[in-house]
């Protein structure tokens, strides 16, 4: 993270993966939204990813590999709490400053999630977005759903969650998945940035309030609802085959 003129700039920074979500990059994102959270000198954030693409979406081998992760991820105090999972999504949501995400390349699954947690999503024309968790047997569980809310009617977001289809960036704009279409999206992220930063941060702070709580006013509610959900699935046989199932066993049938 590199800090201008009031302006985070955080990147995510395993490029030669696609920024995939291993348990180091969850605990990293995690931590850097509460180093911002904490820096009252801090007026707007921008959110890049390095290399090819924004996030490929979780690193599935490393992740669901080891139980003890999977555990680490979706463990809570009470269930309208977010976990870690959901904290790399819902934290950028919670900061009180306006948080916009440059998007490039992939931005699937797990990247999609954080994407969604930003105010304002600005995607490079070759950008392809995907809520992909489907293909591994699983639902959307990192507090995207609030944002979803926010953005498409149920049977659209649905659709998304349900298929794993990618979109183009552009079709992603029709929906109102991403804010604005460009040729640079970290330069037009920056630009915004530097906008929204010369702004009263009491006035951008209670628009963001107001208008979050306006939209989705049952955020612990859902938050609970993703988790609950999602260990259901884990503990279940099918789940499994799906993912034996996307790495090429294409003959086994679900239960």
């Amino acid at each position: 993270m590199s800090i201008d003129s009031g302006i985070a700039h955080v990147s995510l920074n395993r490029p030669e993966k696609h920024n995939a979500l291993d348990m180091a990059m969850f605990v990293a994102i995690d931590d850097v939204i509460k180093t911002i959270g904490r820096n009252s000198s801090i007026r707007a954030v921008v959110v890049s990813g390095n290399g090819p693409s924004f996030c490929s979406g979780l690193d599935v081998k490393s992740v669901l590999s080891d139980s003890k992760s999977a555990i680490k991820l979706l463990w809570k105090w009470l269930p309208g709490n977010a976990n870690l999972a959901q904290r790399v999504c819902v934290g950028w949501r919670r900061l009180k400053v306006p948080v916009i995400m440059a998007l490039h390349g992939k931005c699937w699954g797990g990247g999609m999630q954080i994407a969604l947690g930003g105010d304002y999503r600005i995607a490079a024309r070759d950008c392809s977005l995907a809520v992909m968790e489907a293909r591994w047997g699983l639902i959307p569980d990192m507090g995207g759903t609030l944002a979803l809310r926010e953005c498409l009617g149920a049977d659209q977001a649905m659709l998304l969650a349900m298929t794993a289809a990618p979109l183009r960036a552009r079709q992603a704009r029709k929906l109102g998945l991403v804010t604005e279409v460009v040729d640079q999206p970290i330069a037009a992220a920056m630009a915004l940035a530097e906008q929204l930063a010369a702004r009263s941060p009491d006035t951008n702070r209670a628009i963001k309030a107001v208008y979050h709580r306006a939209w989705c006013p049952a955020e612990r509610r859902i938050l609970a609802q993703e988790t609950l959900n999602q260990i259901r699935i884990i503990a279940g046989k099918n789940q499994r085959i799906a993912v034996r199932r996307e790495q090429g066993q294409h003959d086994l049938q679900f239960k």
